[in-house]
């Protein structure tokens, strides 16, 4: 038989030839590149009005170093054994980022990371969209099954090693000729516009999944240290004490702007505008949270140390709560969230994860009102337990579900529902700005009636009460194309870090601690923030220790039996 000429060979003959293994990996780095970060290019192309040859030539200049210096990344960490699943799994992180980049605006940095781990299924849940499905099945499903498909020639290994690190030599050598040639411009924009460094793909990842284990790992190395091992109950000598109950309200993702008792356009606070209109509750109107997510806000809420301080340490301390614990005071934890992040582990502590309730738990998820369902008997089993002595107090810490995102309009009731049409999709930006805004205020609104509803049941104890509330951080709604929460601190808006605070004191707790008068609400306009509840709360619960920082103390202006 006549041999075939190569000129008449089958048209799928170029298609099958296998590649060399560097052309493909360059193949990946480019894809990776330009459609694995179309965020990282819509938010250079959005930096300047004008877009002229200068422009062009620094979006070139900044393409070709993210292409050469993923080529470096993979030429280094992909190789044979592992080529294929490695692909898929920076395909996968590309386009997730990309995804929740493109869709809310924020950006992966060791914080975001954090909250991905510490998600829950609830959270898990409210995300998913059939936008989000098409863009995993467009950017992750079909590039995967092309590039697993491929065949590779196999080459001697140590030809292969050579050429492969020989290729991350030449990448990185015109890589810093590249630097060094567009330095002035890429430093201005790194230093201008620092949100750019977070949504390179994949190094946004790997840097921030490396800071995030290096920083559990040396946590988890180093002991728990303990801080006010002298903290003592200070009214035990009273005779006629009664032991207070302080609930604490940790609130989720509710930012000042809509707070009605802030200055809001709408009433979305009209029962504590009430109790405020009794003399009874005060309103803080210029709090600043710790961070822009609950990872970092609840545990730095309850910490000695403060943001800045919190932020620069590895070092884990006890908190808050194992203070008011030893000093003789009943503590209890009960969460309608992802957790308590650690702040809660040494102390009595329930989840509303698993209970059923027809009414308040629909669809598996509970609203708020469900903790004080369940707050009596908790209570009742924490006195059985006889965990403090007769004349100790108790403090109680309720953390919401509040406004948590992207799904607002499943956080409320469909009876509080006061404004309407409401956003019902969590893809916000498929919403009219107003309903994301009717959504989110409505459950705005149901923490009010939450609250109002804590200080009705505090009135009918027996004993002098308190409640106070503190939200761990705020939110974007679409300000600057922003939606969600997370962004660095360093650069996050206002709506992000502007929280509302609000206490609520009964006339007998006033009487115990000798406050008379407004001296509770001296600093209601004053600029405070998380770092002060730690120390406030500790003059509230009458506890005494020389932890404590009387100028972070918002009622530095009382007396005080615990300094």
């Amino acid at each position: 038989m006549t041999p075939t000429s190569p000129d008449l060979a089958p048209a799928h003959a170029f298609v099958r030839r296998p590649w060399n293994p560097h052309i493909l990996l360059m193949v990946l780095a480019l894809w990776l590149s330009t459609l694995g970060n179309l965020p990282l290019w819509r938010a250079m192309w959005g930096l300047t009005e004008t877009h002229g040859l200068r422009i062009w030539l620094g979006l070139l200049g900044f393409g070709l170093i993210v292409l050469l210096a993923t080529t470096v990344l993979l030429s280094l960490l992909v190789w044979p054994r592992w080529r294929k699943p490695a692909g898929v799994v920076l395909l996968m992180v590309a386009a997730a980022n990309s995804y929740f980049m493109f869709t809310y605006g924020v950006v992966i940095d060791p914080t975001m990371m954090a909250n991905t781990v510490q998600t829950d299924v609830r959270e898990v849940r409210d995300l998913l969209s059939w936008n989000m499905l098409v863009v995993l099945a467009l950017g992750v499903v079909l590039p995967s099954w092309w590039w697993w498909r491929q065949p590779v020639q196999k080459l001697p290994t140590r030809r292969l090693v050579g050429r492969q690190l020989g290729l991350a030599v030449l990448a990185a050598l015109v890589l810093l000729v590249v630097v060094w040639a567009s330095f002035q411009d890429l430093a201005s924009n790194m230093r201008n516009h620092k949100s750019l460094r977070y949504m390179l793909n994949p190094f946004n990842t790997i840097y921030a999944s490396t800071r995030l284990v290096v920083g559990q790992t040396a946590q988890a190395q180093m002991p728990l240290q303990p801080i006010g091992q002298d903290a003592v109950f200070a009214s035990a000598a009273m005779v006629d004490h009664k032991p207070p109950l302080i609930v604490l309200v940790v609130g989720e993702t509710v930012r000042a702007a809509n707070f009605g008792l802030g200055g809001y356009t709408r009433d979305t606070t009209p029962q504590l505008r009430q109790l405020q209109g009794t003399g009874e509750l005060a309103y803080f109107s210029n709090v600043s949270s710790c961070g822009t997510n609950t990872q970092v806000s609840v545990p730095c809420m309850f910490s000695h140390l403060g943001r800045e301080a919190k932020a620069k340490s590895d070092i884990p301390y006890e908190n808050l709560l194992d203070i008011l614990q030893r000093a003789g005071m009943q503590v209890l934890w009960l969460d309608n969230q992802s957790g308590c992040k650690g702040v809660c582990d040494r102390i009595p502590n329930a989840s509303t994860l698993e209970l059923k309730d027809p009414a308040l738990c629909p669809d598996g998820e509970c609203f708020d009102e469900i903790m004080l369902r369940v707050l009596p008997e908790r209570l009742a089993q924490l006195e059985k337990a006889g965990s403090a002595g007769p004349t100790a107090g108790t403090v109680v810490v309720l953390h919401q579900m509040g406004n948590h995102g992207p799904a607002y309009y499943k956080r409320t009731p469909a009876d509080k529902k006061v404004y309407q049409p409401e956003c019902r999709s969590n893809v916000l930006q498929d919403c009219p700005a107003q309903e994301i805004v009717n959504a989110y205020d409505n459950a705005v609104r149901y923490t009010d009636h939450f609250l109002a509803q804590t200080v009705r049941w505090l009135k009918t104890q027996s004993r002098p009460t308190a409640m106070l509330y503190l939200s761990d951080h705020g939110e974007s709604l679409g300000e600057k194309g922003l939606y969600l929460h997370g962004m660095p601190y360093m650069m996050a808006p206002k709506e992000q870090t502007h929280v509302p605070m609000a206490l609520w004191l009964s006339q007998p707790l006033q009487s115990q601690l000798g406050w008379y008068g407004a001296c509770w609400k001296k600093q209601t306009a004053e600029p405070i923030s998380h770092d002060h509840l730690f120390h406030s709360v500790l003059t509230l619960a009458q506890v005494k220790t020389g932890v404590q920082q009387r100028e972070l103390d918002v009622f530095a202006a009382c007396p005080s039996a615990s300094r």
